[in-house]
């Protein structure tokens, strides 16, 4: 794979290594060793990245059947199997999705994916940590109507956006979206892993550009303020509406909580 102009493969990207963890191809040497580095710490990456996975598609049905037809997908990452506008127009095909990431390699090929359907769905290269310049981008503005509800989707994103700023960002989400909304977190949290496990991880992710941080169940809860989490809570990933029940095997490697929020 060629880098877009003005890309640096000299350090690995946290949205490249997820591609690289979930068998896609748009990573480069520099990505894949990160990655591979991450599986000797901490076996369970790959895993962790297709429970974020399964649960954004999960949370998408959920949205489609609750009678949400827009989408703002918040660090949306590169296209791969079980896009949310995949999901979403199949199920309601007048659905709305707007991507946002600032990873260049990711907005690259989502405008490949996407083709000619700006009618329904569009990719913006923005920092999520900007929501004024986010939904004021004319492929945010000029897509979703804000005066309806809209489901924002923070998955697997909020671990790079620091302290109490997350909490933050997400409020002036919240602000901007109608009664009716809904919003959807998912976020690396030590369930599984060991201490040590977390803490050499966790120095990989210091090598790219967007280190991350873990969060408690207490704190994912605090990323949604001024929703009404829905059932079943702020829950390990692969218990939230499962298609199946997941083993206690499947919980304990997720090490990630997500939860969907409405706003009433």
């Amino acid at each position: 794979m060629v880098p877009p102009e003005g890309v640096n493969v000299t350090k690995p990207n946290s949205a490249r290594m997820y591609d690289f963890l979930l068998g896609g191809s748009h990573n480069f040497e520099v990505d894949r060793r990160a990655a591979e580095d991450m599986q000797q710490i901490f076996p369970d990456a790959a895993f962790y990245a297709r429970s974020n996975r399964a649960f954004l598609g999960r949370v998408v049905r959920y949205l489609i059947d609750a009678g949400i037809e827009q989408f703002l997908d918040l660090g949306s990452g590169i296209p791969t199997v079980g896009n949310v506008h995949e999901i979403a127009l199949e199920r309601r095909p007048g659905a709305r999705v707007a991507y946002v990431d600032h990873e260049p390699v990711a907005v690259r090929h989502a405008r490949h994916v996407i083709g000619d359907d700006e009618d329904r769905v569009t990719i913006t290269e923005a920092d999520i940590r900007r929501p004024d310049e986010v939904l004021d981008a004319p492929g945010v503005r000029d897509l979703l109507d804000f005066s309806r509800p809209v489901a924002v989707l923070a998955v697997g994103v909020l671990p790079f956006v620091p302290g109490d700023e997350a909490a933050a960002v997400m409020a002036q989400y919240r602000d901007r979206t109608a009664p009716g909304s809904y919003a959807a977190v998912s976020h690396l949290s030590r369930i599984g892993m060991t201490e040590e496990q977390m803490a050499a991880g966790l120095e990989i992710m210091r090598r790219t550009p967007t280190p991350e941080q873990p969060r408690t169940p207490e704190e994912v809860r605090d990323l949604l303020p001024g929703y009404t989490i829905v059932e079943p809570g702020v829950v390990p990933v692969p218990q939230w509406r499962p298609d199946r029940e997941p083993t206690e095997d499947e919980i304990s490697r997720s090490n990630c909580y997500g939860a969907v929020g409405h706003r009433a």
